[in-house]
């Protein structure tokens, strides 16, 4: 069975909140027609108690009123998915593109463990990277679930999976598959650059899965029929689409401060003419100078109307 990623949660150190009462109290007795007043002064009564806290921040308009007579504004519509391909906002938005961070990953040395360490840093760039883009347009987010499988298959919601040219790395419905078998290392050795895009292409499905373009394609594709030439085709522009997604990445991180280098970024470029349906025998991700031009296209710019393949002519998807 496939290993999920060990992670840990942190939580939150524990706040102490103190109550200040500052009371000062002036008995005055005076006998005023045959009558008594008494007189109590209390100064300093602040509430900081973390529900009075609460329900300030929560003021609409940051009065921080307890008993307020405002009345909160509708709430914002939940994230959700939007089912389109080639008119979704995703890859039709203008300006939009990946931030600028600095991705840190652990130095590379052809180890199991080290590939765990690498592909989880990896992932929460990748995490960060995505995150905001997704939000700001109204989409959910969630991080993928990691498994490093082991031997030569292993089992996903989508069937048993045979380790392969075509399946060096696996994604289904929010699980990210990285079999340490499907790395190639006698063919790429020491060369981190090639992993790291391989799981950000893998990380692209994520993003279309997040986004409603899987749920779109899939649509299509049971629709023509698997294995039909339609259905291929449309095969063909989703994974294009995440070529084009691991060079943005790439793209916008390389030389940021982090542990992606001109380097690392060379290599991933280079590597991408070794990939595809030339390659792999497949005719189901795109010609091997299709995959390099895709990745290519969204490393330069760094911009995700550049990844529009739903919307490219027939030729440049074969």
């Amino acid at each position: 069975m496939p290993e999920p990623d060990g992670s840990e949660l942190t939580g939150k150190p524990d706040r102490v909140h103190r109550l200040v009462v500052v009371a000062v109290c002036a008995a005055i007795i005076a006998a005023l027609a045959g009558g008594i007043i008494m007189l109590v002064d209390v100064l300093g009564s602040d509430d900081h108690s973390p529900a009075a806290q609460h329900a300030r921040k929560r003021e609409p308009g940051g009065a921080g009123a307890a008993g307020s007579n405002q009345t909160a504004g509708p709430e914002a519509e939940p994230p959700r998915k939007i089912i389109k391909l080639a008119d979704h906002p995703l890859v039709t938005t203008p300006g939009l593109g990946l931030p600028n961070n600095a991705c840190r990953l652990p130095e590379w040395d052809n180890s199991q463990a080290t590939a765990k360490r690498f592909f989880r840093a990896a992932t929460r760039c990748l995490d960060r990277a995505w995150e905001p883009v997704l939000r700001e347009l109204g989409l959910p987010f969630t991080p993928p679930r990691l498994y490093f499988p082991e031997g030569q298959s292993f089992a996903s919601d989508c069937g048993t999976i045979e380790v392969g040219i075509q399946t060096a790395a696996y994604y289904c419905e929010g699980e990210l598959f990285l079999p340490f078998a499907g790395l190639q290392l006698d063919q790429y050795q020491d060369n981190p650059g090639v992993y790291l895009a391989l799981i950000a292409h893998e990380y692209g499905h994520h993003v279309q899965e997040l986004a409603g373009i899987m749920d779109a394609a899939w649509r299509q594709i049971y629709q023509a029929g698997e294995g039909t030439a339609r259905a291929q085709e449309i095969s063909r522009r989703k994974e294009l689409q995440a070529q084009c997604f691991s060079g943005l990445f790439l793209g916008s991180h390389v030389d940021r401060g982090g542990s992606i280098d001109r380097q690392m970024y060379d290599r991933a470029w280079h590597d991408q003419e070794t990939r595809g349906d030339d390659t792999s025998g497949g005719h189901d991700h795109g010609s091997n100078e299709n995959y390099a031009k895709w990745w290519r296209k969204g490393a330069l710019d760094n911009r995700l109307t550049d990844c529009n393949t739903f919307k490219a002519p027939a030729s440049e998807v074969s």
